[in-house]
């Protein structure tokens, strides 16, 4: 039986770099059963939650975390952090029930005009999934960096070495999914 693997994209562009990356890992990864959702979800907002209840689409996004077997998150890094869609997320799904991240493998890749390639988004995304008792992948680490010349009209990545570092963290994701499966 293949995995279940949830995509989470902190950029909400369409043809956005880290999307790339993501679509890149996904293929990397291999035979799999994939989705992604959308991040674009309402702000976080504690009367609207008192009033109304966890919007439908969180709620969607959450049991898409709980029955998913492995993650990969990708988000840019703007202004030194990592993206309010991507922290708007987590806030949402941390007011759902359950622990939906407990245990969960996840893998956390960047992608960024800059030439740290969004390392500190992806030290304060694992900060902030920390507290969820989430199975964070320490390595490779993958931060893409000039991304605007690292991949071709297709989408793909051109440099080698970020290629390589994505196979053995897509190895590792691949690993830990099949054993929590």
């Amino acid at each position: 039986m293949t995995p279940t693997i949830l995509g989470l994209c902190g950029s909400l562009r369409t043809q956005s770099y880290n999307r790339k990356l993501l679509n890149q890992a996904v293929q990397l990864f291999g035979p799999c059963s994939y989705q992604e959702i959308s991040l674009n979800l309402p702000l976080y907002d504690e009367d609207l939650e008192d009033r109304d209840g966890i919007p439908e689409q969180v709620q969607h996004l959450a049991d898409a975390i709980k029955s998913a077997d492995g993650i990969i998150v990708v988000g840019p890094e703007y202004n030194k952090g990592l993206s309010g869609a991507l922290k708007n997320g987590l806030d949402w799904v941390s007011r759902v029930p359950g622990g939906v991240w407990k245990t969960k493998p996840v893998a956390v890749m960047s992608a960024a005009s800059g030439r740290s390639g969004g390392e500190t988004a992806q030290y304060m995304l694992r900060h902030c999934l920390t507290p969820f008792g989430a199975q964070l992948i320490s390595a490779p680490m993958v931060a893409v960096a000039n991304a605007a010349q690292e991949f071709d009209e297709e989408g793909n990545l051109t440099n080698e070495r970020y290629f390589t570092a994505i196979k053995g963290l897509m190895a590792e994701l691949r690993y830990l999914s099949e054993k929590s499966h």
